[in-house]
């Protein structure tokens, strides 16, 4: 990322950050009626914190001014363990492709709540980009196909997703607002560790109870990915992302996640999608590049440098 501006830096952070999570669908699919959603989660949050606190270990540790107000990681940590516990609730009753779409939703919500917590004001032309990129997304969803659209129906998992969306939302303005300069990966550090406390009070049953010798290997390999790179390398990703760039810029990367599940389902050799598609990936990419234009320097956002 040398020579970018901070704003770039931000920008290359969360292109990785929708491949890395696009990642995890695909393989979330396979492993999610191996292991109850509390348990999954909470290992997750476990793998997660042990790695980033390697890493933590190794590049000067813990600074004093990070063990301050750790009532902040709980916030944080609460926040994140809420969707990640919702998407799993709804996606027990919710299509994906319904699921899909609630998701979409995201990075209008992150605009409210940036502008109710920070007062980060989404200017006409980001309105338009995430105008466009959800008609792009929402086309990739339901793979052009106006009858899929038409069918969609919202039932309780997709509410219960919703809420959970909600909180991911809020997360994301909420980690500019708590941090006190501490380096994305510190602060990452506790928001896992107290997520982990979090979901190990909350699904102890569930924890207990699972045959963790016994289960399947493509759980073990499901979570290692989603452990290290859709909660590690994603947790430091969206931190350090969300110190550089509004809210609803953010949040508009989760766009590009239903193009990137595609050419992970392509990867896995499960077909290349119609032209029709491409349509929708080429509105969510043209949303991308609107949102790339710095923002003019007299708006209230102030990047952070």
């Amino acid at each position: 990322m040398v020579g970018l501006s901070p704003e770039g830096r931000g920008h290359l952070a969360m292109l990785c950050f929708s491949a890395l999570v696009a990642g995890s669908f695909s393989l979330g699919s396979l492993v999610a009626n191996e292991i109850a959603p509390a348990a999954l989660n909470a290992a997750r949050f476990a793998v997660a914190a042990l790695v980033i606190g390697a890493v933590v270990a190794v590049t000067g540790g813990v600074p004093r001014s990070a063990l301050r107000a750790p009532w902040r990681y709980f916030v944080l940590g609460g926040l994140f363990a809420t969707y990640f516990v919702m998407m799993f609730a709804g996606l027990k009753t919710a299509p994906p492709v319904s699921a899909a779409a609630v998701f979409t939703l995201t990075p209008i919500l992150s605009a409210i709540a940036g502008w109710l917590l920070l007062k980060q004001v989404t200017t006409a032309r980001m309105a338009l980009a995430l105008a466009i990129g959800g008609i792009g997304a929402l086309w990739v969803i339901f793979r052009a196909d106006w009858s899929a659209f038409r069918a969609f129906e919202i039932g309780r998992g997709e509410i219960i997703y919703f809420w959970g969306c909600i909180a991911h939302a809020v997360y994301t303005p909420m980690v500019r607002r708590l941090n006190r300069g501490e380096p994305a990966v510190v602060f990452t550090l506790g928001t896992l560790l107290a997520g982990c406390v979090v979901l190990t009070v909350y699904g102890w049953a569930d924890i207990r109870t699972t045959d963790w010798v016994n289960l399947p290997g493509i759980v073990w390999v499901g979570l290692l990915y989603v452990a290290i790179c859709a909660s590690a390398m994603t947790f430091v990703l969206l931190q350090y992302a969300s110190l550089r760039l509004p809210s609803a810029k953010v949040m508009a990367y989760t766009y590009l996640t239903p193009t990137w599940v595609i050419f992970w389902e392509i990867a896995l050799g499960n077909g290349v999608p119609s032209g029709l598609i491409l349509v929708g990936v080429t509105l969510t990419v043209t949303a991308l590049v609107i949102l790339l234009k710095p923002e003019d320097r007299h708006q209230p956002f102030t990047q952070a440098q």
